[in-house]
């Protein structure tokens, strides 16, 4: 029987991340970690699995900043890790804060495609902006500011779900009731992450970035 290589290669690309890269992995674990707690939840409807779910948010968003700060102080900025923060932020700031939503009663079809739609501007918005850094950085290489507001902005969302959660003001007693339109059913609050989503595309809304 062939013995399996252990050549030094198989483990060049674990040798090529940054401490940075490592943390940003972390930031897509709180994303992963959060879908699946809003999935325990809709079958629990434990009040701590919700609210766990929304924590995995900020957890993320700490990540985030950090990572940043570290590639900046050991001067290890990379193709890799800028793609790999893209991918991270899309887990934990698009389809997390959407399951979320969907697990605190934005199920009808409607609130699927406001919430479809979020995650779809996140996509976009990351996209673009891996795109366009290089033009929009000064001489210095750093980007002065974010066209359209940053994907973790979605935090705000899960802030709020999780206070409604607080407040018992999910399911059923979601904030706005609901309204028929026609066959359709729509969840007010499910406008938040149009309005979101729409904000993160905008080319004229302009974030300074610090």
């Amino acid at each position: 029987m062939q013995e399996r290589s252990t050549s030094p290669r198989h483990f060049s690309m674990i040798r090529g991340f940054h401490l940075a890269d490592f943390l940003t992995l972390g930031n897509a674990a709180c994303g992963v970690a959060g879908i699946f707690l809003a999935m325990r939840f809709m079958v629990s409807q434990t009040f701590m699995d919700f609210m766990l779910a929304a924590s995995m948010a900020p957890a993320a968003f700490i990540f985030d900043v950090f990572d940043g700060k570290v590639a900046r102080w050991r001067q290890q900025h990379s193709a890799l890790g800028r793609e790999l923060d893209s991918l991270a932020d899309v887990i934990s700031f698009g389809v997390a804060p959407a399951a979320l939503g969907f697990a605190a009663g934005l199920q009808s079809g409607l609130d699927c495609v406001a919430l479809i739609y979020f995650v779809c501007c996140g996509v976009s918005r990351l996209a673009r902006f891996n795109v366009t850094a290089e033009s929009m950085a000064d001489d210095g290489g750093k980007v002065r500011y974010f066209e359209g507001t940053p994907i973790p902005t979605s935090v705000l969302l899960t802030a709020f779900l999780a206070w409604a959660a607080w407040h018992d003001r999910i399911g059923a007693q979601l904030y706005g009731s609901a309204w028929t339109i026609g066959p359709l059913v729509l969840h007010p609050v499910s406008l938040l992450f149009v309005i979101s989503g729409t904000l993160m595309i905008s080319k004229t809304v302009h974030v300074p970035k610090f």
